[in-house]
């Protein structure tokens, strides 16, 4: 390793490695087996009304996953930005990707258990795994600053992200080929899926040990005062985190914008299997294939942008993503009522998905101030993968309001929109200054 260079390509691998682990809980779990399946459950215990009730509290069978999954980010809310400080004040951000990671593995494993009428259940233990997911991630991207040089940090990302896509494409094909081949094993289409579940918590599990034995544990970003319990120091410090970015409006205006559009992204992604299975009438078989599909082209969709973004700049080639994706929503809303339609749809939402997640997280990391970084990201892992809240709220009230999946899914534009407004206002490297950083050469 050169004086220049902040980490090893070993270390740089490990810390890729930990993509290709987690991710296969976004394809496989959240985006497409869990939620048609848990709404499947739902509906078998709902009433003739097509209602469950939750301490008394009518809940629209089809509803409630949305609900399920805005209840698990509301509770990130208030654990991700504690973990964030903790492992600012400590030198345990490497015990403590590998603890969430392998609790949120055990919840996945243990969805395979689920069946019958036990949809409270498949609820549960969604939270715990998604919670845990977004720890496990808070810890993951705090590492980008410790690896990565700042003009390198677009290219060490996106490589990231490509990785992710391309470990949770391949398990998703596995799962794809044991799911159509399923009668050949003699079992049913529902124990399939029980199976690819848990087979997404096993790869979590397993793959994780290579960034367990690659990362290096580096000394804390700060000092913990002695006699101060880190629990408390972590509630201190979120409310400091929040009183601080008052002090770098620019900083604070990209995350409010990244928490709309990416609360959009994540939206579409985690209900889009529900929205083809209920209101396009489409199989199992063809939303995995779809998804499937996507996974593979984000992966090149992400490198691409990369490139795109050295050509035009990083912030020019998001906005430019997020014109795309609001395209998207109202195609589905308009003109989508096809197979063919929901392909087409969905090679371009691929191009797209890798790249918007992938250079958001590099435009962030350099709008954080210095020893802040954890804490930081653990505010925007507030809406980073299968982390959003208020856009499933939105879908599910809609829906229940309506009982349409189009109308449900038309009010995921609002994010995008808003989001690309609050990031065209935003002087990317005036924001860079004002926290200290250096400016990248092309941003």
């Amino acid at each position: 390793m050169s004086a220049t260079q902040l980490s090893t390509r070993k270390e740089r691998v490990g810390w890729y490695f930990y993509d290709w682990a987690g991710s296969v809980f976004h394809s496989t779990v959240i985006t497409v087996f869990l939620g048609p399946y848990l709404t499947t459950i739902t509906k078998a215990a709902a009433g003739k009304e097509g209602f469950v009730h939750i301490i008394g509290v009518p809940i629209g069978a089809g509803s409630f996953f949305p609900y399920v999954v805005s209840a698990s980010v509301l509770l990130q809310v208030l654990v991700l930005p504690i973990m964030g400080a903790i492992a600012d004040y400590t030198h345990k951000k490497k015990f403590l990707l590998g603890l969430f990671a392998y609790i949120g593995s055990l919840a996945t494993v243990c969805m395979f258990f689920l069946n019958g009428i036990h949809y409270l259940f498949g609820g549960l233990l969604f939270i715990i795994a998604n919670i845990s997911f977004g720890a496990a991630s808070v810890m993951y991207n705090a590492y980008l600053n410790d690896i990565a040089e700042p003009d390198r940090r677009d290219a060490i990302s996106s490589v990231g992200w490509a990785f992710g896509y391309l470990g949770g494409g391949l398990l998703l094909a596995l799962n794809l080929w044991f799911f159509l081949n399923a009668s050949k094993f003699g079992i049913s289409s529902s124990f399939a899926i029980r199976i690819n579940l848990a087979s997404a918590g096993a790869w979590w599990a397993l793959f994780t040990i290579v960034p367990m034995l690659s990362l290096k544990v580096r000394q804390p970003a700060k000092r913990k005062p002695e006699g101060k319990l880190l629990l408390i120091l972590g509630f201190k410090e979120i409310i400091a985190t929040l009183k601080s970015s008052l002090k770098y409006p620019k900083t604070l205006l990209f995350l409010i914008a990244y928490l709309l559009y990416n609360d959009g992204v994540q939206s579409v992604i985690a209900l889009t299997a529900v929205f083809a299975q209920e209101e396009l009438d489409l199989s199992m078989s063809t939303i995995t294939t779809v998804i499937l599909m996507v996974q593979f082209i984000a992966f090149f969709g992400a490198l691409l942008f990369n490139y795109f973004a050295k050509a035009v700049g990083t912030k020019k080639a998001l906005l430019l993503s997020l014109v795309i994706w609001t395209g998207c929503i109202f195609y589905a809303f308009t003109y989508l009522h096809s197979e063919t339609g929901f392909y087409s749809l969905a090679a371009v939402i691929g191009i797209v998905l890798g790249a918007t997640q992938a250079l958001s997280r590099s435009i962030y990391s350099h709008l954080i101030p210095k020893t802040k970084e954890a804490e930081y990201f653990s505010l925007f892992e507030i809406s980073n993968k299968g982390t959003s809240w208020i856009g499933p709220l939105i879908f599910g009230l809609t829906l229940q309001l309506s009982g349409s999946y189009r109308w449900a899914i038309l009010s995921l534009a609002l994010f995008f929109i808003l989001g690309w407004v609050m990031l065209m206002q935003l002087d990317i490297k005036d924001a860079i200054k004002k926290v200290g950083n250096e400016v990248p050469a092309k941003i």
